[in-house]
């Protein structure tokens, strides 16, 4: 890291930091970016996983949000297939109001038109059991319907990581920033520290970018605390179901039946994902982020009163997490579903800092932030306009026995390295891990080539198992471990001690929580 001055050193490895690297990098400017944690480790890899047009903002009147959410979600379709894919959803209406029916779908006409498209949305009672057939049926009187998107919102930032990178960029996770530099009344850069070896160095850089998030408030420049904006920070929690349990091909929306906030369940990777609560996070940003026993009862009385003839109880559920959004205080401390989630860029000499926003706008977020750097940059000139957020890729060649669906995937999901994974697979490990979409060849290739430094990489982040397989992945580690043991180089000793703090990590943070006094008052 102690090279010549950097243009922009990027603070943020989440998808804001990784959508600001890619850009900048493809604009030719020398760009690294530092995590103190894992790629995604924070909101990134704990959101709903949805890439989506914000149908909710355009019932608020915010049109300028929904028409920039609907065109970047048309962007990532388009630039991203295997890895965003299109997701239908599904609204079941009981009859209680023929007005909000009719606002609905005069709502989803302007949808339709925004992203170019024009769909039938009404389907009577009969026509909507075929989409969701496990609803309750008393007193359905039909059904709306929409398309939006899904991703693997982790995957997602290693994707746009790995694009800036072929653009000459660098990343680093596991590196923290000490503190920020300062010369002559400006930032110039940032005194880092490599969390595995303890070893520091002093970075220059012409401008630095503060992409931490709801972590925003931790990095200021000279004078700068008067300049931060306040910050709400809100949880969102979520439940992973089998998808045998709770099998669906449609998003379902379920109204939950103590406050009428709108719950989905969806079809996502093999496992069924219900969620989101919407509450704030009163725990403090040090601590990773949990499901409370209050949150996740609530989830489940949405489930048991949309799905009743399942029976569907806590042992249903193979895991659980939550995650930090970083929204914008409004001042009101009205209800946390009524904070805006647009983003905002301000700055100071040196410094460029970014928070708020939602996974689908990463991009538009990403040049708005270069806006700003550019003002602080003399003599460098941009075309700002969004450019297609990847690079073409083919869809990689495999043995005749793998299914195109399997090499689409991997071909979304890993863009450049995706035949050089099929190549390096061996016999069997193209086939999906029992339980989900994941081939055991996405295990190798991570541990070979995606800088995991821990065991919580491999398995939350750089795939999903955490969240897929009950406790974790348990029942497959051996075969887990001796698959990516060697690829990792870690002794016996070392794998040992990554296993046990992993699974002490999936007992406290993505399992089922406990039910004392504390979690409850904190839901």
């Amino acid at each position: 890291m102690k090279r010549k001055e950097l243009d922009i050193l990027v603070i943020g490895g989440g998808i804001t930091g990784a959508g600001i690297l890619l850009e900048a990098a493809r604009r030719g400017l020398t760009a690294l970016l530092v995590e103190q944690r894992d790629f995604a480790w924070g909101t990134s890899s704990r959101s709903s996983k949805l890439v989506h047009g914000g149908l909710r903002y355009l019932a608020e009147g915010r049109l300028r949000l929904t028409r920039e959410s609907v065109r970047e979600r048309e962007a990532l379709l388009r630039d991203a297939p295997g890895l965003v894919e299109p997701q239908g959803f599904a609204f079941p209406d009981y009859g209680n109001s023929a007005r909000k029916r009719r606002s609905f779908l005069a709502g989803l006409a302007v949808y339709d038109l925004l992203a170019g498209r024009r769909e039938v949305h009404w389907l009577d009672a009969d026509g909507f059991r075929m989409l969701a057939p496990n609803i309750r049926s008393e007193g359905l009187a039909g059904g709306i319907r929409y398309l939006d998107a899904k991703t693997d919102d982790a995957r997602l930032v290693l994707r746009v990581l790995d694009e800036a990178r072929s653009h000459g960029a660098e990343a680093r996770n596991y590196v923290a920033v000490e503190s920020l530099l300062r010369a002559d009344g400006r930032v110039s850069g940032a005194l880092l520290r490599d969390g595995r070896t303890g070893a520091a160095g002093e970075v220059a850089a012409r401008v630095v970018v503060n992409a931490t998030g709801a972590w925003a408030c931790g990095i200021a420049g000279p004078g700068g605390q008067g300049r931060i904006p306040r910050l709400r920070p809100l949880r969102g929690s979520h439940l992973v179901l089998p998808a045998w349990r709770l099998p669906l091909a449609q998003a379902v929306s379920l109204m939950h039946p103590l406050d009428g906030r709108p719950v989905f369940a969806f079809p996502w990777e093999g496992v069924t994902l219900v969620g989101t609560t919407d509450v704030d996070h009163a725990d403090g940003l040090a601590c990773e982020a949990k499901v409370t026993r209050a949150e996740f009862d609530y989830l489940m009385a949405a489930l048991r009163a949309q799905f009743p003839q399942l029976q569907l109880d806590d042992g249903d559920v193979l895991a659980t997490y939550a995650g930090v959004r970083p929204v914008l205080d409004s001042g009101t401390r009205g209800a946390p579903s009524k904070e805006t989630r647009e983003h905002l860029v301000w700055d100071e000499p040196g410094l460029v800092a970014v928070t708020g926003g939602k996974l689908t706008t990463f991009r538009a977020i990403a040049l708005d932030t270069l806006r700003h750097v550019a003002r602080q940059l003399p003599g460098w000139r941009a075309d700002l306009a969004p450019r297609p957020v990847f690079s073409p890729h083919a869809v990689p060649n495999g043995p005749r026995a793998v299914v195109p669906a399997v090499l689409r995937r991997l071909a979304g999901r890993h863009g450049r390295h995706a035949q050089a994974l099929v190549d390096a697979a061996r016999d069997g490990e193209l086939d999906p891990i029992p339980g989900t979409l994941t081939p055991w060849a996405e295990l190798r290739w991570a541990a070979r080539r995606e800088a995991v430094q821990r065991l919580e990489d491999l398995l939350l982040r750089r795939t999903r198992l955490g969240i897929q397989l009950r406790g974790g992945g348990i029942a497959h580690m051996a075969r887990i471990r001796a698959i990516c043991q060697p690829e990792l180089g870690w002794s016996d000793a070392h794998w040992e001690t990554e296993q046990a703090a992993y699974f002490q990590l999936c007992r406290s943070h993505y399992g089922l929580p406990g039910t004392d006094t504390h979690e409850r008052t904190h839901a």
